[in-house]
């Protein structure tokens, strides 16, 4: 699942990211308003994360934004803004709930959780599929064959952006910036290893075989014909 963090304050940001990548989540970061609401009308999201005093403009205009661009997913208010009039404002602008910092982490992730369950395109889906292998993106769990498959938090996330983007060639920086949050290194072999480690969980010993390398362009996922 894809989540939009808009939040100015470096630590807490990267903090956020680090966090919910490491629960298993895709993470966009953005550190403005203007730059928040670009990604929130032009990219899908299942969840948006927004701080209010931002630069640029504020949180509000940026649910404001999302709101009239028809967009209908969860949005959580993360702010340093603890007034009641403030909380009163912020629901009543269409955000789905307000935190106010300091945050503890666990409490936000049971948050962010219950709003992917309780949104109706969380629901919708739920599964993702492909041939005999479903991941269960609310239960963090994979089974081909119906066999139970046990993956690191990268190894989901990885599997996750192939099930979502199944028959399209990845390139390599695609799955760096989306899965490591990091530019790609010709030198670095991190992508080759996590790929091969998920093959040998979720091809070896199954068929048809579902992951499929593309020299020189990238990997895809797919049911051979």
């Amino acid at each position: 699942m894809k989540i939009l963090v808009v939040e100015d304050e470096i630590k807490t940001g990267d903090y956020l990211r680090q966090g919910l990548t490491e629960a298993g989540f895709v993470v966009d970061l953005a550190r403005d308003g203007l730059d928040g609401l670009h990604l929130a009308q032009t990219d899908a999201y299942d969840l948006a994360i927004l701080d209010v005093m931002l630069p640029g403009i504020d949180g509000w205009a940026v649910l404001q934004g999302i709101r009239k661009a028809g967009k209908d997913m969860p949005v959580l208010f993360l702010t340093a803004r603890d007034q009641v009039q403030d909380r009163v404002h912020g629901l009543e602008l269409g955000a789905d709930d307000y935190m106010v910092k300091p945050f503890a982490f666990a409490e936000l992730l049971a948050r962010v959780r219950i709003h992917l369950r309780r949104g109706s395109k969380a629901k919708e889906s739920e599964y993702l599929r492909i041939a005999d292998l479903e991941l269960d993106l609310m239960r963090r769990r994979v089974t081909r064959s119906g066999k139970r498959i046990d993956l690191t938090a990268k190894e989901f996330a990885l599997l996750e952006l192939l099930l979502r983007r199944q028959g399209e060639v990845l390139p390599r920086s695609l799955i760096a910036s989306q899965v490591w949050d990091m530019n790609f290194d010709s030198d670095s072999n991190v992508i080759e290893v996590a790929m091969r480690r998920l093959r040998a969980k979720v091809d070896d010993g199954f068929e048809p075989k579902l992951i499929r390398t593309i020299r020189g362009m990238g990997y895809v996922m797919e049911i051979a014909e």
